[in-house]
Parts: structure tokens; sequence; C-alpha cells
């Protein structure tokens, strides 16, 4: 795995650009829990990749959504891995990362993390607008701060 200050260029650009990832937790039979979440990420003033997640409105199997399986994975474990990648029909332009981090459920109403929730939502809003009618303030978020990172491109730089 590489260091996460080494993420740059089209890999860097890949993760933060794309729409769609994969969130994979550890359930508590100890096997990977993957499931395919939308987020955004940017690089801090710290040098750190930090990603956020909305715990959102799509319907759900609970109405709390602390007890989603995910969010309870994330409290028993917090290190998750994260895979985004592009997919095309011309194979010149594949390319996957895999990102290794932890993840902390960042509750609504938490004066701690108000601004950093803030920016994120204005950021998921700009990015997916059907988050537009979403009443995220109300929800809680997933940060993902990630440590390390692996990937693959078809076409070396890209």
């Amino acid at each position: 795995m590489n260091r996460i200050a080494e993420l740059a260029g089209a890999m860097l650009d890949l993760v933060i650009e794309a729409r769609r990832g994969v969130l994979v937790t550890v359930g508590p039979d100890d096997l990977p829990r993957p499931v395919p979440f939308c987020y955004v990420a940017r690089v801090d003033p710290t040098g750190r990749l930090v990603m956020h997640t909305p715990i959102d409105e799509k319907p759900k199997r609970s109405d709390d959504p602390l007890t989603l399986a995910r969010v309870r994975d994330i409290a028993r474990r917090p290190e998750i891995v994260v895979l985004v990648d592009r997919w095309d029909e011309d194979w010149t332009r594949l390319a996957w990362v895999r990102l290794q981090g932890v993840a902390t459920v960042l509750p609504a109403g938490d004066a701690g993390t108000n601004t950093e929730r803030a920016a994120a939502i204005d950021d998921l809003r700009l990015k997916h607008s059907q988050y537009a009618t979403h009443a995220l303030e109300e929800r809680p978020l997933i940060r993902i701060v990630i440590d390390s990172w692996s990937g693959w491109s078809a076409t070396p730089g890209s």
C-alpha cells in the first residue's frame, strides 16, 4: 500500500471526480460487508484525503439511521476500505483505486463538527443534485479519513 501523500494526479482525480464507490465495512461475523455509496472527497488543509457520505433519506429498513449495518460496523470496527473504479468499454480507460482508512459517524447537531458537516453537505449537494431536497443537516454523515491506497490504470499516468 502507498502512503496517502503519494496519491496524486490521475488517481486522485479519479477518487475526487467519481460519483460513487463501494464502501466495505467488517460485519460482526468478521466478513466484509460491501455497499455502494455516493460521496464527496477532498484533500484537507493538513494534506489528508477525507471523504464524506450521508446517511440520506432513501428508503431504509429502519427509520433510525444509527441502526444501519454500516453504521453499527463502523462503531464496532472503524477501519474500512473504499473501492473507486472507472469502467469503460474501451479497456485502455480502465482504472481503480482501493483506499484504506478510518470511518467516524458525525451526528447531526454536534457543535464540534458543524463547520465540517456544513461544508460536506454543500459539496454533496453540488455533486449530487438528488440531495437538494434531503434534510442532510438533520442526519448523520460518515467521515472517512484515508490512510493508504493502491491502484491500477490501464494507461499509466492516467
